[in-house]
């Protein structure tokens, strides 16, 4: 596993000012055949570490912090953290690595920017996983997530921190101790201030766009029927973000997903699980 940054320019016209954007790499850089894994709207890249490991023997997998989240920088105007901002970095992305064409495994947030990648014109997605998100996004899920996500809280300690994270995460399935602090070890940080302080790992400002949302569903039929490639989807079955009706639709248009239920999960499966991270290898290297 090694850890980089790549430079990407900062929001503007100004292309000469750049942020970070840090990602993690597993397996041998060299490998032509690349897996891009990208989180959820609250978390990180090192949430598919344990994935990740189990797939370098096969990929040569890429994990970024999207802006604002983990160890990439935060964006100064929360209007910025947007959908085209984030496409522009993995384009960037893409391109410091190398790779014309790519597997992608998305979780939420992730799985959204994979569709809208994988629904242009020539693009660089010849296989694509979306965990837990679909071509309709309700507007109370989306709701629910913004009543947390802005939260600037801060935990005496990384176990009153893993706590809060067991809480809010709880849908992500019958976790094990250690896989609940890994959750933790990467999706807090230190306060900064000389104490046991931490907060969450992420600027607080990225729940700007949840907000500001209205009360209507976000709508995507006419993006998903644009996808061409193999899409697996994987379903929790007591998500509120991927309702049961939408995933069967998406098994019958557009690409017309594999669809995949994993009982006893809501949003969004952790992609741990050996059994998760078996039905995802195994479909991933279909021939």
């Amino acid at each position: 596993m090694q850890q980089h940054t790549l430079e990407v320019p900062l929001p503007g016209d100004d292309k000469s000012q750049t942020r970070r954007l840090a990602y993690t790499e597993f397996g041998d850089s060299s490998n032509p055949n690349v897996l891009v894994c990208v989180h959820g709207v609250s978390r990180l890249g090192r949430d598919f570490d344990v994935i990740a490991e189990n797939l370098s023997d096969t990929y040569r997998v890429v994990c970024p912090d999207m802006a604002g989240r983990g160890d990439s920088d935060w964006l100064e105007n929360a209007e910025n953290y947007s959908y085209p901002l984030y496409l522009a970095d993995i384009a960037a992305l893409l391109e410091r690595i190398g790779a014309d064409k790519v597997h992608w495994i998305g979780t939420s947030m992730g799985g959204l920017i994979g569709m809208m990648l994988a629904a242009q014109k020539d693009n660089p997605i010849s296989r694509l996983v979306i965990n837990d998100i679909g071509a309709v996004v309700p507007a109370a899920s989306m709701k629910r997530i913004g009543t947390y996500l802005g939260t600037e809280r801060t935990f005496a300690d990384t176990k009153e921190g893993e706590a809060y994270l067991r809480d809010v995460h709880a849908s992500f399935g019958p976790l094990n101790d250690s896989e609940w602090a890994h959750l933790a070890k990467y999706g807090l940080r230190p306060v900064g201030d000389g104490s046991e302080r931490v907060r969450l790992h992420y600027d607080p400002k990225i729940a700007a766009p949840f907000k500001a949302g209205s009360d209507e569903d976000i709508v995507l039929w006419k993006l998903w029927d644009r996808i061409t490639c193999p899409v697996l989807v994987l379903h929790g079955a007591e998500s509120d973000l991927l309702l049961s009706d939408t995933a069967a639709e998406m098994a019958t248009r557009g690409p017309k997903a594999d669809v995949r239920t994993l009982e006893g999960i809501g949003h969004a499966p952790a992609l741990m699980a050996d059994d998760q991270i078996a039905m995802v290898r195994s479909w991933l290297l279909e021939k």
